[in-house]
């Protein structure tokens, strides 16, 4: 505050009828611009300097403590609302909850709903006790478990806490990387749990609590699942922060009551903040997506809010306001980083607009929560939508369900029509790899492909005997041939790989005749092999492209004596004893003859495809695996399979 500034307030504060009380005229003033607390030395030091009576500067150093402690209570004020105002709701099972067990609640429900697992609980430390005890359960039916109180440091829960970081076990009682007690053993014993994953609830560095989602069976929590989970306990922890604030400044109001004058002139910064919760709350609760959030915040901010990919943000700013949880400011703009667990998912850029309120860069932060939440929410249904989809196909593929009303009502929800005239698509990756764990990684990048190209086309997609089958709908003038071949073009250009589609002849009316399903893949499939088997990989075509083949096959030919002579005994074998010899032989040629591929391929044990083998071998004779009886072998394999009626 200048020389002139505190004469004029005190030249003010002395005039006709002043008393020793006007002394907080200038601290007033001062209050009123939000000056820093070294200004308030301003006016005291000045009226020392010139002499004045012992009583007026008295006067104002006990007007200096009482604005300073008016000022400390407004700026505790402003920081509790602003956090209070940012929490907002994630869905609408949240909206309009004020009370934190209903919150925490709602938390747990919506984390066990979208993580689809048997039990969301939920649990608090005590630091009266020492210890942790459960706050929240859903899916609970032990009351053991229910009621458990854990030392600090036992249990996955104790591992998460000391770590700060998320930790998941796929079979709680084989992982000994956290400790055992008989009391944790037997409550997860009695609830029936295998599979954990619990994340820590951060406040600031502190662990109050862990987040727990949990299933009845032995379960692999993808990476996307875990993030999820971290943003609900993100949520989780504000909640609980919010309600220990809210009664904080419910006490801190009762000595606020001589500054009201002061609040008012700070009531616009909460009702900004009220604005933006219920504008983020809106944009959720009507589905909205990450672009609605940045316009309602543009428009409370004032300046131009915009969402854009990690790659194309401030690398520094990004990772700084990721470590920190903040915003920070980047040149003219502000960067808040967009989040889950561990992976950058964007950022919220806040273009032009230097200077930031520290309500508004909360609002901001709290955007970034919101739309981090969103995108996960996006993927997480994207997801479940793909397995829909391929559980549809796969009952249409099994016969499971023979009611067309039920069938055609299932498909509609996935904007499928059942009643238009389809094409059943095989398609397999060409390329075999050396690797069980890349071929696998590219069977799953084959899966997600066509069931993105099923979604796109309204029909659907699942995995099946390796490879993926499609259910596409023809359109008027276009034929099944034309569709394998663009189908074999999309998925080898999203996969990186050659890949080869054989169709069926189209099918219509799939709902009546549920049957038609299963024997048009069996006709796709073998359109696949023959076109492997004539070297057209990463080609496309339909069953009626092969009619010579028919005539090849036909004719006086002793096609059942050549598989009969080469083959029969293993046939015969398994009609025999319901084995399953000529699959693992055809499997065993289609591998590489690799016996670890052929596990892989038939999901089953090494030594079962080794003991399979060395029955063929007794069946067949030592030789069966020379180049010449080789070739017979799978000739009649082909012939056998290709022989075979579609199963009804």
């Amino acid at each position: 505050m200048s020389r002139d500034h505190v004469q004029s307030a005190e030249r003010s504060a002395t005039g006709a009828g002043a008393t020793v009380g006007s002394a907080e005229a200038p601290f007033l003033e001062l209050l009123a611009r939000g000056a820093s607390a070294e200004a308030y030395e301003q006016p005291v030091l000045l009226a020392r300097a010139e002499g004045r009576p012992a009583e007026w500067v008295a006067a104002l150093e006990r007007a200096k403590l009482t604005a300073l402690r008016v000022r400390a209570e407004l700026e505790g004020r402003r920081r509790r609302e602003a956090e209070l105002s940012a929490l907002f709701e994630t869905a609408h099972d949240l909206a309009g909850l004020r009370d934190l067990d209903a919150v925490l609640q709602a938390i747990v429900q919506r984390a066990r709903s979208l993580l689809g697992t048997d039990v969301a609980y939920l649990s608090l430390n005590d630091p009266e006790k020492g210890d942790t005890y459960m706050r929240v359960t859903e899916g609970s039916v032990a009351a053991r478990f229910q009621q458990l109180r854990l030392g600090m440091g036992e249990g996955l829960g104790g591992l998460v806490a000391q770590t700060a970081r998320p930790y998941v076990t796929e079979d709680y009682f084989k992982d000994d990387r956290f400790q055992h007690t008989v009391t944790i053993d037997a409550g997860v014993r009695d609830e029936g749990l295998v599979a954990i994953l619990g994340v820590p609830l951060m406040l600031g560095h502190h662990v109050i609590g862990v987040l727990f989602a949990a299933d009845r069976r032995a379960r692999v929590f993808e990476r996307e699942q875990i993030a999820l989970l971290g943003s609900f306990a993100a949520l989780a922890a504000a909640a609980i922060d919010a309600a220990n604030l809210l009664a904080e400044t419910r006490s801190a109001l009762a000595g606020l009551e001589k500054a009201n004058e002061i609040i008012q002139d700070r009531s616009g910064v909460i009702e900004r903040a009220s604005d933006v919760h219920d504008r983020l709350a809106e944009v959720v609760l009507r589905g909205g997506g990450v672009h609605d959030v940045a316009a309602a915040v543009s428009e409370v901010l004032d300046g131009t809010v915009q969402f854009t990919e990690a790659s194309a943000a401030p690398a520094e700013a990004l990772e700084a306001s990721r470590s920190e949880g903040h915003a920070v400011r980047h040149a003219d703009d502000w960067i808040a980083a967009v989040a889950a667990g561990g992976e950058l998912l964007g950022a919220l850029v806040l273009r032009g607009h230097p200077g930031l309120d520290p309500v508004d860069q909360r609002t901001l932060e709290r955007a970034a929560t919101v739309t981090s939440l969103l995108l996960l929410a996006r993927r997480s249904a994207a997801e479940a939508e793909q397995r829909v989809r391929g559980e549809l196909l796969d009952d249409l593929l099994d016969a499971r369900d023979r009611d067309p009303r039920l069938l055609r009502e299932r498909a509609a929800r996935l904007h499928a029509d059942l009643d238009a005239t389809h094409v059943i698509l095989a398609a397999r990756l060409d390329g075999v790899s050396a690797d069980a764990d890349q071929e696998a990684a590219a069977r799953r990048r084959l899966w997600a492909a066509a069931s993105h190209l099923a979604a796109t086309r309204h029909g659907l997609a699942a995995a099946r005997d390796g490879g993926t089958v499609l259910l596409l709908p023809l359109d008027q003038g276009d034929t099944a041939t034309e569709l394998a071949r663009r189908t074999a073009v999309h998925l080898g250009t999203a996969v990186h790989e050659a890949v080869t589609v054989g169709a069926s002849a189209p099918v219509a009316n799939l709902a009546a005749r549920p049957d038609a399903v299963a024997a048009g893949y069996e006709e796709g499939r073998r359109c696949l092999d023959t076109l492997r088997l004539l070297g057209r990989h990463g080609d496309g075509s339909a069953a009626e492209d092969f009619g010579f083949l028919g005539l090849l096959l036909a004719g006086d030919r002793d096609v059942a004596g050549f598989v009969d002579r080469t083959i029969g005994q293993v046939v015969a074998y398994d009609e025999r004893r319901g084995t399953d010899l000529v699959r693992t032989l055809d499997a065993y040629f289609a591998c590489g003859m690799s016996p670890a591929r052929t596990k892989d391929h038939l999901h089953v044990h090494v030594n079962t495809v080794a003991q399979r083998l060395e029955r063929v071998g007794r069946l067949l004779g030592d030789d069966w695996q020379s180049p010449a009886r080789a070739l017979e072998i799978q000739l009649a394999l082909r012939l056998h399979r290709l022989s075979a009626p579609a199963p009804k």
